[in-house]
């Protein structure tokens, strides 16, 4: 398969749903005033603010940490984390080519910040916690001009940088216990630093602004008050507020052209407040805490990004709220299309199960859990409600309109709920558990009845498919076996043994054979009356398949897993026929909807992803 990798073509990705809010400062505008650009997982995302049409710039490795944007809007810079003892990249993008312009690599495991000289000239980064160090990089000649550890030995880690409003040779740079003037000397090619002095005002500095004047600059704090330092005389000027400080630290700071300063803070609150003596003027309370405010020309419209995953908007004159855009914000376990329909699917998470729409990726309902995770889910065949397993070991069954609760199964498996189904007459539920059991229900208006439990099982059981005459099920198991069992009798029919952790199986349409995926990155062919193995394809080139779905017709299917690639393949001849990039996390399933026009990806970094498929109907 490796052979012939050139002529497999390429998914076509339609929209993606994510954001990386734990990004400080990572929601940007770009100075062309039409276009968003924030992190995914290892991507960088534009997205129109007109029409919410996205590109995506691939490059990094691992996930990006930070982001800055340069003042004329010719090239972007990211910078990423990566695994302890390697380098990690910045890499430099060509703004009008959506293409890599450079790759810089010097930092050790983390570029922590990034910022762009006034006019272009010069690049400077700061290395995270484990590297320290500060380096100014040329940006015509692509080479590092001077570097140097970025705070004395008795101060603490630096934490944000930002390069003056005019000048290409001074930049600050700040952290814990540490605020520096720095002056770039190209002659020699060194960088002078001059420490801030702050007199007995100890603080944790996480973000930096410079006023176009370029006479001072603020320091937003952990403690949640604001700095004011001179940049002339590298002396404090003043504090605030004195009394009602921001809640849970300030994360942000911009500063709009009346001189009043917008900050966000850890615990939500997003505020207005005067440049002179730092009182609130307007504030509103956000989901999440903010990460960044990114303004869009002179500030008469400003977003804001939140560690919920949120993108919201705001104009300058009213103030108030509105949300543009959500996601999940940690790793996305299951989605689930209702039976016969494409319009919406489902997808679940830690915390909540969120319903989209498939065309605009707008999210239509919240069920919110709080602090559990939801492991599994799907949709009854008439639409009347969604099953949902969850690792407290409840079934739980809410109403897809509405998200009311319907009903709650206590109990039923003692080490969470992993896997779930539902028969095709929508009276019984099947589970399985952590412990191994796969459990039978009845399900009627608001009250259950355990109706069996097959131990067979030694491990988790991971996917549950059901026979469309509902006579016959067929699980997957960590412990290395795949049960087909007779859902009248509740016994075993037949069982598939394979050196492999089942990840998923599949009924093929005709359900004379089924497919199975797992860890050892093979996809099993076998006959469904005898368990008898029909043949076995060497499916990913690292780590394990954690989804399948088999197409309506039978005639493909679309596997996804650690290798973060999602793959197509046709189902008769075993051959891959489109593979789709994207993904910066493992993928944790995947689905075809019912009209064969999209096949919808969910990772472990948080994103859903949406791709055209390739063989309509």
């Amino acid at each position: 398969m490796a052979g012939n990798a050139e002529e497999i073509a390429e998914l076509e990705l339609e929209a993606v749903i994510g954001f990386n809010g734990h990004v400080f400062s990572g929601l940007r505008v770009h100075p062309d005033r039409e276009h968003l650009i924030y992190p995914l997982g290892c991507t960088v995302i534009l997205k129109s603010i007109q029409n919410g049409k996205q590109e995506f710039l691939h490059g990094h490795t691992n996930n990006v940490s930070c982001l800055a944007v340069s003042k004329s809007g010719h090239y972007l810079a990211s910078g990423q984390v990566t695994f302890m003892g390697f380098k990690a990249d910045v890499i430099i993008w060509d703004y009008a080519k959506r293409a890599i312009y450079a790759r810089l690599q010097l930092h050790k495991a983390k570029v922590e910040a990034l910022a762009f000289s006034p006019n272009d000239k010069y690049l400077v980064s700061l290395g995270g916690q484990d590297d320290g160090s500060i380096v100014v990089w040329n940006i015509e000649s692509k080479e590092a001009i001077c570097g140097s550890p970025a705070s004395a030995h008795s101060a603490g880690h630096c934490l944000t940088i930002k390069y003056s409003n005019h000048n290409d040779d001074l930049f600050v740079s700040a952290g814990n216990g540490t605020i520096r003037v720095w002056e770039l000397d190209l002659p020699n090619r060194k960088i002078r630093p001059v420490e801030c002095q702050t007199g007995q005002l100890k603080r944790i500095v996480k973000c930096l602004e410079i006023p176009e004047g370029d006479q001072f600059f603020f320091c937003g704090t952990t403690s949640g008050d604001i700095m004011k330092v001179n940049l002339k005389t590298r002396l404090l000027n003043s504090y605030g507020p004195i009394k009602h400080k921001f809640s849970q630290g300030v994360n942000t700071i911009k500063v709009v052209k009346s001189g009043d300063i917008l900050v966000g803070a850890g615990g939500g609150g997003f505020s207005l407040c005067s440049g002179k003596n730092f009182k609130t003027l307007k504030k509103v309370q956000l989901e999440g805490g903010v990460t960044s405010i990114a303004l869009r020309g002179e500030g008469h419209q400003f977003f804001a990004g939140t560690e919920a995953a949120q993108i919201y908007r705001f104009s300058y004159t009213d103030f108030k709220e509105e949300l543009i855009a959500t996601s999940h914000n940690s790793a996305v376990n299951d989605v689930a299309f209702p039976f016969g329909s494409s319009a919406l699917f489902a997808t679940c998470s830690k915390d909540d199960i969120r319903v989209w729409h498939t065309d605009t990726s707008k999210e239509l309902l919240r069920i919110t859990v709080p602090n559990m995770t939801c492991n599994a889910l799907d949709f009854m065949v008439d639409g009347t409600s969604i099953i949902s397993a969850w690792n407290d070991g409840k079934i739980r069954v809410f109403a897809p309109e509405s998200g009311r609760a319907i009903l709650e199964i206590h109990n039923a498996h003692s080490m969470g709920v992993t896997a779930i189904a539902g028969n095709r007459d929508c009276k019984k539920i099947i589970s399985g558990g952590g412990e191994g059991q796969v459990r039978v229900w009845e399900v009627a208006q608001g009250c259950h009845r355990l109706i069996e439990t097959m131990k067979e099982h030694k491990a988790t059981v991971n996917s549950i498919k059901i026979k469309s005459n509902d006579k016959e099920c067929v699980t997957a198991s960590s412990d290395g076996a795949c049960i087909i069992w007779d859902l009248v009798r509740f016994v075993r029919n037949q069982m598939v043994l394979a050196n492999t952790l089942f990840r998923s199986v599949c009924y093929h349409p005709e359900e004379y054979q089924m497919i199975t995926s797992g860890t050892d990155r093979k996809i099993g062919y076998w006959e469904a009356y005898d368990g008898s193995a029909i043949r076995e394809l060497e499916a990913s080139q690292s780590g394990a398949i954690n989804g399948m779905h088999i197409s309506h017709n039978g005639n493909h299917f679309v596997t996804g897993g650690d290798e973060k690639l999602v793959k197509v393949w046709d189902y008769s001849e075993g051959e891959v026929t489109h593979v789709g990039t994207g993904h910066s996390g493992s993928i944790t399933s995947v689905k075809i909807c019912s009209n064969n026009r999209t096949i919808v990806s969910t990772s472990a970094d948080g994103a859903v992803l949406r791709w055209r498929y390739p063989h309509p109907s």
